[in-house]
């Protein structure tokens, strides 16, 4: 069995006891999260497929930790103009496993 949901603004390929770090969400570590946004129901040969959500779905997860991913350098270059900038960036995210999936 498998679902797919929306959190911050992408979609997710889930199934029951899988880990995967999602953008940062504002829940304690060890606290318990319900996803209300399913789009996609899979239950054998059962396919529920909502418009745009499947109606009663909730697919439940627990909070890990969380942390930052590793730093990528953002360049801007313009060549023959004398013009370079360096920039580094580190995301946020927030590492959950799928406790439950209902639909």
């Amino acid at each position: 069995m498998y679902a797919v949901i929306v959190s911050g603004g992408k979609q997710h390929r889930v199934k029951e006891g899988e880990t995967l770090k999602l953008e940062k969400l504002e829940v304690e570590t060890g606290g318990s999260i319900d996803f209300d946004r399913v789009l996609l129901v899979v239950d054998g040969d059962k396919v529920q497929v909502g418009a745009p959500v499947v109606d009663g779905a909730k697919v439940t997860a627990e909070v890990i930790n969380h942390g930052r991913h590793d730093k990528i350098q953002i360049i801007k270059f313009r060549r023959r103009k004398h013009s370079m900038k360096r920039q580094g960036h580190r995301q946020w995210f927030t590492e959950v496993k799928i406790t439950g999936i209902t639909g």
